[in-house]
């Protein structure tokens, strides 16, 4: 780490060399905040190249405690698992390809029905393991929660324009249009709802995007989020605009 400071949203930042230097510290950090942990231990997972980086480091690590850990997901594209698309294939190639990662549950989004459907299917799982039908501050859902951005400011598939930075109620939501392929997402409601929120960016192309969300620009989707609990950018130097 090379340097440290406060953000708008809350939380602190630590700058790191370069992409390869990122992986490892969030490798490290998601092993940290396993370390002891109780079950259930609640971990939403991120898609993206530099996540996968981490997650290859995180499956050669023999310190995590994967047995009380319930793997969810931000987002996902509405494709089948086999395609290259797909976040959940990812994982299962770089968290889960050696089998050494044996997670308590692995609860990947589903993509077999129409977008609400799946979307209403997979927030009845959330559900089920929150054990309650509304959220309460004082009991996050998830107990960590791994979020990329995007240089339009999104994050998870909250995706600039589109009606679900709009949703408010609902804990997963479809997201018909915005890019390539349709795409299922957690909301703010969902993604708020976090013990710890670390967001893992790299790359010139997000500098930009990195401070305005994190001067609080709530006209990008990342901007305008309000988590209740700790925040903590991981950035290179390039993300960093260093």
């Amino acid at each position: 780490m090379n340097s440290s400071s406060n953000t708008k949203i809350g939380g602190r930042t630590e700058i790191l060399e370069d992409a390869g230097q990122l992986a490892v510290r969030a490798a490290e950090f998601v092993a940290d905040a396993m370390r002891g942990c109780a079950a259930p231990f609640r971990l939403s997972l991120a898609g993206g190249s530099t996540p996968r980086a981490a997650y290859e480091l995180l499956a050669r690590r023999n310190d995590v405690a994967w047995n009380c850990t319930e793997i969810f997901f931000g987002d996902e594209r509405l494709v089948p698992p086999e395609s290259p698309d797909s976040n959940y294939r990812m994982a299962r190639e770089s968290l889960l390809a050696g089998g050494a990662v044996q997670p308590r549950a692995l609860l990947a989004m589903p993509t077999d029905g129409t977008p609400q459907d799946c979307a209403d299917a997979y927030e009845d799982i959330l559900r089920q393991q929150y054990g309650a039908s509304v959220l309460d501050p004082a009991v996050p859902l998830f107990d960590l929660m791994l979020l990329g951005l995007g240089a339009d400011g999104h994050t998870a598939s909250l995706i600039p324009g589109q009606p679900v930075l709009k949703e408010r109620t609902r804990w997963v939501a479809p997201v018909p249009r915005g890019w390539d392929e349709v795409r299922l997402t957690l909301t703010y409601p969902a993604i708020e709802s976090s013990r710890v929120t670390l967001f893992i960016v790299s790359g010139t192309d997000k500098a930009e995007a990195v401070k305005r969300v994190r001067g609080g620009d709530a006209t990008m989707p990342a901007g305008a989020l309000k988590p209740l609990g700790e925040v903590v950018w991981l950035l290179d130097r390039a993300a960093a605009g260093e």
